[in-house]
């Protein structure tokens, strides 16, 4: 079973990255299951067609400890398990503590089953402290995904997240698999990416171009996979799905200076520099 973590800055589109690829996996055959791991439970939202899933923790909260399996897991797309870990109330406690508690109670209740190929944790924003860096600080995940794109923000986001993975690599064994484009349409965008992954030790494992049926699958409560599978983006989400399974470039990144990173950006010309 491989466990993995997407990272990413917030709004990079993790969340739809996550679902099209774990659809691209189910189609070949393998078994997977979805964590969310953000308090807005949205992460599975397109494997579920919209389903409002329980959350664990607001399961938690109206029902107690004594809960079964089929509370919290829901079956979706192409039989992808889904999970929501949720949130506290507004205004109260730590959102990591559903990270840490869905992790602990789906191990407890058996939904690690023999039978699965993969655990995909889908992880809120850039943040690898406290219970949002569990998967990693804990071994639980094995493999890191970080979903970024041309633009200045996700990119020193990603190296912020690569700085948590070095930090946890010899404790538990994390990884870093590579880095997917999630494009922007920036300018030079895939040879920025390019350099940038090259300069942390690790791959571009896939540059996902933008396309206008990605929005329209969502509006449909659907991966892009189901939506339209003969379009040119569900190929795409393929071909990641493959590059995934294929993927045996695994590094204890090389996480860069502020400074380093700019001139990445100067290189390719989408900077002016200040004189």
């Amino acid at each position: 079973m491989r466990q993995i973590a997407i990272y990413g800055k917030g709004g990079i589109g993790k969340s739809t990255t996550t679902q099209n690829l774990t659809a691209g996996l189910s189609e070949i055959g393998k078994k997977v299951m979805v964590v969310g791991c953000d308090p807005k439970a949205d992460s599975t939202r397109l494997l579920l067609g919209g389903l409002a899933q329980r959350t664990v923790l607001d399961t938690l909260r109206e029902e107690g400890e004594d809960v079964d399996l089929n509370y919290i897991l829901k079956e979706g797309f192409n039989g992808i398990k889904c999970v929501e870990s949720g949130g506290p109330e507004p205004g109260v406690g730590c959102a990591g503590r559903g990270i840490i508690t869905s992790i602990n109670m789906l191990e407890r209740l058996g939904a690690y089953t023999e039978d699965l190929d993969y655990v995909f944790y889908d992880v809120l924003g850039d943040v690898v402290c406290g219970g949002f860096a569990m998967p990693i600080r804990e071994g639980k995940a094995k493999e890191i995904y970080i979903v970024a794109s041309g633009e200045m923000m996700a990119l020193y986001a990603a190296n912020n997240i690569s700085k948590g993975i070095k930090k946890y690599a010899n404790k538990g064994g994390v990884r870093l698999g590579g880095i997917i484009c999630n494009s922007r349409k920036v300018d030079n965008e895939e040879e920025l990416l390019e350099a940038f992954a090259e300069e942390l030790g690790t791959q571009l494992i896939y540059f996902v171009p933008r396309d206008n049926v990605v929005q329209r699958a969502e509006i449909n409560k659907q991966t892009v996979i189901q939506f339209d599978p003969e379009s040119n983006q569900a190929r795409e989400y393929r071909s990641l799905a493959e590059a995934i399974e294929k993927n045996e470039n695994f590094v204890i990144p090389k996480p860069m200076s502020q400074k380093k990173l700019e001139e990445i950006f100067l290189a390719h010309g989408l900077v002016e520099q200040v004189v």
